[in-house]
């Protein structure tokens, strides 16, 4: 399995990654996850970040993508995490692991401060995620604050505080 950078020839595979990954979350919708239209939004707003949206590719085949884009906290430039997918047949295999240490290495090697996201408090905090409060940082949804988590990096400043932002695509789900 190879991560590497997001191409334009690879905007149909991450589509259908997205597909496959979420459409057991969406049961009986006629049409495709939210995941798939947020992609295509996020690609056109200012806070795409090319450099960090990458894919898994096993035998020629996309198998899992992850996004991070620019968010804020408070007026402090941070990052965003997700979506993350993985084909449905291919879940559990490692490839969402190999995914996510490689966007945290990416992030952290571009001197970022740290990541948010919305997810699994089972999942992410193996990857060094914690909820945002510890650190003064809250979601700008209140409904999001149970499974708000933030992960600091290298360049993390304990003067980061306040409310976190997505990128406005975000907030059309």
């Amino acid at each position: 399995m190879l991560i590497r950078r997001e191409r334009f020839a690879d905007i149909a595979a991450v589509a259908a990654v997205h597909r496959s990954a979420f459409a057991a979350h969406y049961p009986g919708l006629a049409q495709d996850p939210p995941e798939v239209a947020l992609m295509d939004e996020l690609r056109s707003d200012p806070g795409w970040i090319p450099t960090l949206s990458m894919v898994a590719v096993a035998n020629e085949t996309v198998v899992g993508h992850v996004c991070v884009t620019r968010a804020t906290v408070g007026p402090f430039p941070v990052l965003a995490l997700g979506p993350i997918g993985i084909l449905a047949d291919r879940q559990r295999d490692g490839i969402g692991s190999a995914l996510m240490h490689a966007a945290i290495g990416a992030a952290d090697a571009l001197d970022e401060p740290l990541i948010g996201l919305l997810g699994s408090l089972d999942y992410y905090p193996r990857f060094g995620f914690q909820p945002g409060e510890r650190l003064g940082i809250i979601p700008d949804q209140p409904d999001w604050a149970s499974h708000f988590q933030v992960r600091p990096l290298t360049a993390y400043d304990s003067q980061i505080l306040g409310e976190f932002r997505y990128a406005a695509p975000f907030y059309t789900l």
